[in-house]
């Protein structure tokens, strides 16, 4: 459980082998924990009665890690219920993007090279 808690049911999954973040991490270790999140996920909107779940993980300082140990937060959310929900809204308000830059950045994902 998180000490510092944005929700009701604030969980982390940590693979037992170190890895520093989401690059370092072996692929049997994220999948675990990939599959762990879900269940912890699931468990909290059957029985904590969240309307929904974010998992969140940050790699890197630019992405705000501060925790170099890769972790996944599961976090409960609960609408219109403040004492049981803290977290507002995440750093990031989405805003329609220029196309051109949308289409390059996925062309340069896409590469092999």
């Amino acid at each position: 459980m998180d000490i510092n808690p944005a929700s009701d049911g604030h969980a982390l999954v940590i693979p037992k082998a170190h890895a520093r973040d989401l690059h370092d991490v072996m692929p049997e270790d994220l999948t675990a924990c990939t599959l762990t999140a879900q269940r912890i996920a699931d468990r909290a909107v059957q029985h904590l009665g969240a309307d929904g779940v974010n998992l969140l993980n940050s790699a890197g300082e630019a992405a705000w890690q501060t925790v170099f140990h890769f972790h996944i937060h599961v976090v409960p959310r609960f609408h219109n219920k403040p004492d049981r929900d803290s977290l507002r809204q995440l750093p990031w308000t989405p805003t329609p993007g220029d196309p051109a830059r949308i289409a390059a950045a996925a062309e340069l994902l896409r590469s092999t090279r």
